[in-house]
């Protein structure tokens, strides 16, 4: 069943799954980035070539909400650029929002009859499929642990598979984020907290750590609330900020005085980007 702010509903008839992405609505801001250096990611490097095996689903998109939300707070998918190229990914792969923004390429194996021969589709980790424990994970629990498992719109499981497959082995592997102008950063909050929502990442996508600095300030480290929202408790106003940002394979975007002095909450900001 699905979550909306109006209550469970259930997912349409024509869907296979009974898995519907959560609708959480936020802002999207953007943030000057000015200056980038790199460092070491095994772990990253690896994932980049190393094919893994897990099980795909979809959604049915039967209204505009339906591409608003999601765990990782981005909003309005469409508007901030991610379109329905997304994916909600399970409790092992999700890692408490760790992966979002995130880039996957995933293709179709085995099904031979419901596969599009050569065929893939990248991705963007946007959303959380969360575990149904009344369900054992070989039974109906697709996406409790430990299952690797993708729940796409149908417009993005339909590049790579018949819809008929219902759910398909699929085989998926990190890749490198490709973006379209700068990182944008949505700043919210009120009096001295500060809350920042990543997005339009590229690169790695998924940012491990956030430091922002003002004026009167050094260099203080930002936590992460959820998703991709990182907030402070710091008095910032009046001071223009400057933030570094790491990703998980190491690198680390630098930008001074992105955000002028005179910076409010709900505004947007453009910046530099990670190179891809």
């Amino acid at each position: 069943m699905l979550y909306t702010p109006e209550g469970p509903k259930m997912p349409p008839p024509s869907s296979p799954l009974r898995h519907r992405l959560p609708a959480l609505l936020f802002l999207t801001i953007f943030l000057h980035l000015a200056s980038a250096h790199r460092s070491g990611a095994p772990f990253f490097s690896s994932a980049l070539s190393e094919w893994r095996p897990a099980r795909a689903s979809y959604y049915a998109a039967s209204n505009p909400r339906d591409t608003v939300g999601g765990a990782c707070g981005y909003g309005d998918l469409v508007k901030s650029g991610y379109g329905l190229a997304t994916v909600g990914l399970s409790s092992v792969l999700f890692n408490k929002g760790q992966a979002c923004g995130g880039c996957y390429e995933v293709r179709c194996v085995e099904e031979l009859r419901y596969c599009i021969p050569g065929t893939s589709i990248v991705l963007t980790a946007t959303n959380f499929c969360p575990p149904n424990y009344g369900l054992p994970s070989d039974a109906g629990g697709l996406c409790n642990p430990p299952n690797s498992h993708f729940v796409m719109p149908i417009a993005a499981f339909e590049k790579i598979a018949i819809w008929k497959a219902g759910i398909l082995p699929i085989q998926y592997r990190r890749i490198k984020c490709i973006r379209e102008g700068g990182v944008r950063f949505t700043i919210e909050g009120r009096g001295f907290f500060v809350a920042v929502l990543l997005s339009n990442v590229a690169g790695a996508g998924d940012v491990t750590a956030v430091k922002v600095k003002g004026t009167a300030t050094g260099w203080l480290p930002m936590g992460r609330n959820w998703g991709q929202n990182w907030h402070i408790g710091a008095e910032l106003r009046g001071q223009p900020l400057s933030f570094e940002l790491t990703t998980s394979d190491g690198v680390t975007l630098t930008s001074y005085n992105v955000a002028p002095h005179d910076w409010s909450f709900g505004q947007t900001y453009v910046g530099r980007q990670f190179s891809f």
